[in-house]
């Protein structure tokens, strides 16, 4: 009993009559693509991929950066994957392991506090996959574990007064989803996840290649077409890209040319997919809160919210103006900084602690 009163006593301190508590808080953006860790004070003190090379005998040989150089690149006895899909955790032990050594890298190896640490999960996300993000945090070290939707934290990273009694939509497109949320009074009144975002496209254009160059590429590749000469509408003024992969047919390597409206082409239906979620919040939109939209826009975040002219065409296609907000890749992240710091102020908002 003396023990564990001396480790309550060590996290704690009194000024003044008042408990302050010195567990240091992080933020986790926990994506498909990347991972995101923020420090209130601090800001964002990582971003890396969420991938994990592992050998056959599971042991785990990079994470983050160092990882995604591997993609594609490995022997056989040695695999380098995500262990993020669609924005849920797919392989438990492995995002444990991911989880354990960014937060090592975030707080240092000799940190003697236990974090307060929250993560972001989709607005989709179901309680048995909510749960197994607050375990995986809980199994790394932290002291309390929180979980709250991307929307949420999305819209308090953005700047957007969530408490009011006005309607807020917030888009947040990262790799494996879209989350878009109607926001009023600290709560979401619509929402919508559909797994369909960034690394969705970069498989069109893998099988748009393929088809059209009989060319294979990998993901690697086809994520930096998206970014360098991507755009989800046609340009008058093309952009032009070389692409290395190998010939389907001679099995040797090729160079082709490829050009921004093909690629509008080649993701054009992951783009309605897109739209079409959209839509289907407006419809579920109570009356007063879709004309609160109409005057404040629509909010994108999110990495594959960047791609050229996206707000277009969600302006476009829904008629209502839509806007990138500041720093839309790091919103989620953020948020969860902020909410973190004010967890009184947005414990409305939180779905899960332990």
């Amino acid at each position: 009993m003396q023990a564990s009163l001396r480790a309550s006593l060590n996290k704690t301190r009194y000024y003044g009559g008042r408990m302050l508590n010195l567990s240091p808080k992080v933020g986790i953006d926990l994506g498909t693509t990347n991972v995101l860790v923020f420090v209130p004070g601090r800001g964002i003190v990582l971003n890396e991929p969420s991938v994990v090379a592992i050998s056959d005998d599971k042991r785990i040989l990079a994470v983050g950066a160092e990882a995604k150089e591997m993609v594609g690149r490995t022997p056989d006895n040695i695999t380098a994957y995500r262990p993020m899909k669609d924005g849920v955790i797919a392989d438990y032990q492995v995002t444990e392991a991911m989880l354990r050594y960014f937060l090592k890298k975030t707080l240092g190896k000799y940190n003697l506090f236990k974090p307060d640490v929250m993560i972001s999960v989709p607005a989709g996300v179901s309680s048995t996959e909510k749960r197994a993000v607050v375990e995986a945090a809980m199994n790394v070290g932290a002291r309390n574990a929180y979980v709250v939707k991307e929307p949420i934290l999305a819209a308090i990273g953005a700047g957007i007064p969530i408490y009011e009694a006005k309607g807020h939509m917030i888009v947040d497109v990262g790799g494996g989803t879209i989350d878009v949320a109607v926001i009023s009074l600290g709560g979401i009144v619509a929402a919508n996840s559909v797994k369909c975002a960034g690394n969705h496209i970069d498989y069109a254009i893998i099988d748009y290649i393929k088809k059209t160059a009989n060319l294979s590429i990998g993901e690697k590749t086809a994520e930096e077409v998206k970014i360098n000469i991507g755009s989800a509408l046609p340009l008058e003024e093309e952009l032009s890209m070389q692409v290395k992969g190998r010939d389907l047919l001679t099995g040797l390597p090729r160079t082709v040319e490829i050009k921004t409206n093909e690629i509008v082409r080649a993701m054009s239906r992951e783009l309605r997919d897109m739209i079409r979620a959209i839509k289907d919040v407006f419809q579920e939109t109570p009356p007063e809160l879709a004309s609160d939209i109409i005057d404040h826009g629509i909010i994108m975040t999110g990495g594959t919210s960047q791609l050229r002219n996206f707000p277009e065409l969600v302006r476009r296609r829904t008629g209502v103006k839509a806007a990138l907000a500041d720093n839309a890749l790091y919103c989620v992240a953020k948020g969860t900084g902020i909410a973190l710091e004010h967890l009184d102020t947005y414990k409305r908002s939180i779905v899960s602690k332990r």
